[in-house]
């Protein structure tokens, strides 16, 4: 089996839905899950025969978020004679009457789980033990995570190299889905959504590079929430492997950024990339600021080196290039930016360095006057006048999937309207300002381009040039799919 393991969950109702299913998957897995509480009469005879792959059987009850609602007895003879029939291992709950099995076994082929749905206060290293103790040759602890530094406390589990696998559900914990390698866990699981947080296995190969994560690659990050789809991942992964560098990119979904420092170091981070709601928020964590971020008074990208900490913004470089690229003129132009996060206070800045007029508009005013303060422009009212721009950006979430059905409802008149939100896209702001014939961006050419000179600060090269465009156009189109 290789190192790191992939798992491919699969389930189904009936013996020939569970076959196929698992057929289909053992292309990509090195080992394969069987669900069997999914079935409506459970055969492990049925969905082992036939396989080509090792198997873990699995008959999850309903008090570990699993389908089962059969008696305990049921359960474990299904299990046991699961091990009758060859299966490589069977997933055992922690609280279930196993004792008999895993003596009778020597523990081989036993793996011992507890599940934590809920985000728990519990400290993972006494679960652990309490896992450990049972005697089974693995042990497997999976927890509802929140936060960057949850992350961090479950990966270091897996330091004292006894045998385990370890898992942060929801999108938080997805960066322990990815980086099994690094920090030793026996495998991954992917699937099609059966745990929270779990993520097919083609975006774990293709996007992540799974299989070339080991103990020394270096990691990188997005820091934000949410960014468990973000495009990020799709560049930032293939300007690695285009480099030959070994090195991975994954989002960190956190609720805060306590500890962060702490957390960044058990994991080893080289570098983040920071999204809202944090991009004002981080600058005091910080050791050195450089000029654009001063300026904006907003992060956008972390190089760590050496210990320190220094905040860049390429949010600015990265906004302009589109229009640049257009010959759009701004000098003179009247420029309106809808936010007062730190991504409004970048354009602003990049709009000024241009000479364009630029006022900040947002719902609340004493924000819009605040970030207009900082970077020396005027204030608007909500929502601005008609015909009170030549050019208008978004830079808030508003129109993405993250606030579906929210809009601006602002009067679009003829000129630029450039929207930062790239998921969807085209975006609902897009959709109506090309109807009104205004000249239409939408935000990935931005998330590209800032996204190339992020790469060039942590790893001083340039990445190929139209690898980050075309990688953002195919984990779309998988994600579409």
């Amino acid at each position: 089996m290789s190192e790191p393991a992939l798992c491919v969950t699969v389930t189904g109702s009936t013996s020939e839905a569970i076959r196929r299913a698992r057929e289909a998957a053992e292309s990509d897995a090195d080992l394969v899950e069987l669900r069997l509480d999914f079935m409506s009469q459970p055969e492990p005879g049925a969905a082992l025969n036939g396989r080509r792959k090792p198997a873990i059987v699995t008959c999850r009850p309903l008090r570990e978020g699993g389908h089962f609602a059969g008696s305990e007895e049921e359960r474990l003879r299904i299990l046991r004679d699961a091990l009758a029939l060859g299966t490589e291992y069977v997933d055992v709950e922690w609280d279930a009457d196993s004792v008999d099995l895993i003596r009778a076994r020597r523990g081989r082929g036993v793996i011992v789980s507890r599940h934590l749905f809920e985000r728990s206060g519990e400290d993972p290293r006494v679960l652990m033990r309490g896992l450990r103790s049972s005697g089974a040759e693995l042990v497997k602890l999976a927890m509802a995570v929140d936060s960057i530094s949850d992350v961090s406390r479950l990966v270091t589990l897996g330091a004292d190299g006894e045998p385990s696998i370890v898992i942060g559900m929801g999108d938080a914990g997805i960066a322990t889905r990815v980086l099994a390698g690094r920090f030793g866990s026996r495998w991954t699981y992917a699937g099609d959504a059966v745990a929270p947080g779990q993520m097919q296995p083609a975006r774990l190969l293709h996007e992540f590079r799974f299989r070339r994560i080991r103990r020394d690659t270096a990691v990188y990050g997005l820091l934000g929430r949410p960014v468990s789809q973000s495009l990020s991942p799709a560049m930032h992964n293939a300007g690695f492997a285009a480099l030959g560098l070994n090195a991975v990119y994954v989002p960190f979904d956190t609720a805060d950024l306590t500890g962060l420092r702490e957390a960044a170091a058990a994991l080893d981070v080289r570098g983040c990339s920071v999204t809202i709601p944090f991009k004002q928020t981080i600058v005091p964590m910080l050791d050195d600021l450089s000029p654009s971020a001063a300026a904006a008074g907003a992060v956008n990208t972390i190089a760590i080196r050496d210990g320190r900490w220094v905040g860049a913004n390429t949010d600015a470089d990265g906004f302009l290039e589109p229009l640049l690229r257009r010959n759009i003129a701004l000098r003179g132009a009247r420029a309106v930016i809808l936010g007062a996060g730190g991504a409004a206070r970048a354009v602003a800045v990049a709009l000024r360095s241009q000479g364009a007029a630029v006022a900040i508009s947002a719902r609340r005013r004493d924000a819009a006057e605040g970030a207009a303060r900082t970077v020396g422009a005027e204030c608007s009212s909500w929502p601005p006048p008609g015909g009170s721009w030549d050019v208008l950006v978004n830079a808030t979430p508003v129109g993405s999937r993250a606030l579906p059905g929210v809009s601006h409802d602002v009067e679009l008149t003829r000129g630029v309207v450039y929207d930062l939100v790239y998921d969807p896209d085209p975006t609902p702001l897009m959709h109506a300002a090309a109807a009104a014939g205004c000249d239409v961006i939408g935000g990935v050419e931005m998330l590209v381009a800032q996204a190339e000179r992020q790469f060039e600060i942590w790893t001083g090269q340039r990445p190929p040039h139209g690898l980050f465009a075309a990688a953002s156009r195919r984990a779309q189109e998988l994600r579409a799919l």
